[in-house]
């Protein structure tokens, strides 16, 4: 690319008038929070331009990634009667036109935004073995921090035959592949990041591209070495916590010395129902990955990155599954008879004709992204955010 060009031009003609003194966009720095409040110019600034290019090569990296190892792509629905999470955070679907919101009136039952394609995708990976579902979500969380959207995109691949080292070298492959495509078609944009935004960037796409820098950890070995060392948290560590970001932060900074972590083996208490005992009567065969915090010209990043992938073997076993789903109030006292009064009695059914060992995993793409750019704000990573308060365009 030519660092300048001189043009010898006889004549001009302006196609599209812009008149410079109110153009939003003037040349000078602006604000993260003045670039929010107009988005349908900020697409323009430089760092979107840059943010939407690697996204670009990011989704593409990952479809590749997954169609080259015999993956079929699901459509999962948007509209759902189902809560994967059971976390009750729900967008609900009502008609518009109508003067009293009857939030049974279209279809005879509740109807949500989906927060997660995954009970479906499972659904289709028993009849096709390997799917994914790549697809918006949605969360009703009001929290107005830097890493919550109200709707933001997911990467659900799910697969039969399978393992827990089976899905973390799938989610270690696809985060491999796009750091590799990203170095290789996005050099001037990764100069751009590394003299504005943040100049750890490289470093960081160099580590996450090279496998032998991926560690593991069981949850019982992670509180192990966090009360070994006799660090202070604001959160006391004990077996059976939920892992705070100062925790996460402590395992892929100082013991894995700034490198990406697999964490596995959680306890089943904090843990969805729908996850695998891993036969101790105590955990389940659950991972997540964790990324480095980032640290940008001399400040500490205020979002730790933490898990960007989070995912599970699947109970198999009906009557296991069974006993979870009657605990959490999930199914109908009719489902023995075959009846189906409850909306999750149908994946019960998954198991009753015929299952057999699966699992997978999530990726929020924005998360990603996040982790590739440096950029600190999830809402600076999505042309459109959506978040509580806001629902511009």
């Amino acid at each position: 690319m030519c660092d300048s060009l001189e043009l010898s031009a006889a004549s001009y003609h302006v196609i599209g008038d812009c008149d410079p003194s109110s153009y939003p966009l003037q040349k000078k720095f602006h604000t993260p929070e003045f670039l929010r409040s107009i988005p349908h110019i900020r697409p323009r600034s430089n760092l979107q331009g840059v943010v939407n290019r690697m996204r670009n090569t990011m989704i593409q990296s990952v479809h590749h990634t997954l169609q080259s190892n015999d993956f079929i792509q699901v459509m999962t629905p948007i509209m759902t009667s189902n809560d994967c999470e059971g976390a009750g955070e729900l967008f609900s679907v009502a008609l518009a036109s109508s003067n009293q919101i009857d939030l049974n009136a279209f279809f005879n039952s509740r109807a949500f935004l989906t927060v997660s394609g995954q009970l479906q995708a499972e659904m289709m990976a028993h009849a096709m073995t390997r799917v994914y579902s790549f697809a918006p979500t949605f969360r009703a969380e009001n929290s107005n921090t830097s890493r919550h959207l109200c709707e933001f995109w997911m990467i659900e691949p799910e697969m039969c035959f399978v393992q827990l080292p089976d899905l973390m070298d799938l989610a270690k492959k696809v985060i491999m592949d796009v750091a590799k495509n990203l170095e290789g078609k996005h050099g001037e944009d990764f100069r751009f990041l590394e003299s504005r935004v943040d100049k750890t960037v490289p470093e960081l796409v160099q580590t996450l591209r090279e496998e032998k820098n991926y560690c593991h950890l069981t949850y019982t070995e992670a509180i192990d070495i966090l009360t070994r060392k006799g660090q202070k948290f604001e959160v006391p560590v004990k077996w059976g916590i939920d892992l705070q970001s100062e925790h996460e932060r402590y395992l892929c900074e100082k013991y894995c010395g700034n490198k990406p972590l697999f964490l596995t083996h959680y306890p089943a208490e904090i843990k969805p129902f729908y996850m695998k005992d891993s036969g101790d009567g105590k955990t389940v065969e659950a991972m997540d990955l964790l990324v480095p915090r980032v640290v940008c010209f001399g400040w500490i990043r205020s979002d730790v990155q933490g898990e960007i992938v989070g995912g599970s073997m699947r109970e198999d076993q009906y009557d296991v599954l069974k006993r979870r789903m009657e605990e959490k109030g999930l199914l109908s006292e009719e489902v023995e008879s075959g009846r189906s009064t409850k909306a999750l009695d149908w994946y019960l059914d998954l198991r009753r004709y015929g299952s057999v060992p699966h699992g997978g995993w999530g990726l929020g793409l924005e998360r990603l992204i996040e982790t590739f750019t440096g950029v600190q704000n999830i809402r600076d990573v999505i042309p459109v955010p959506r978040v509580p308060g806001s629902c511009l365009l």
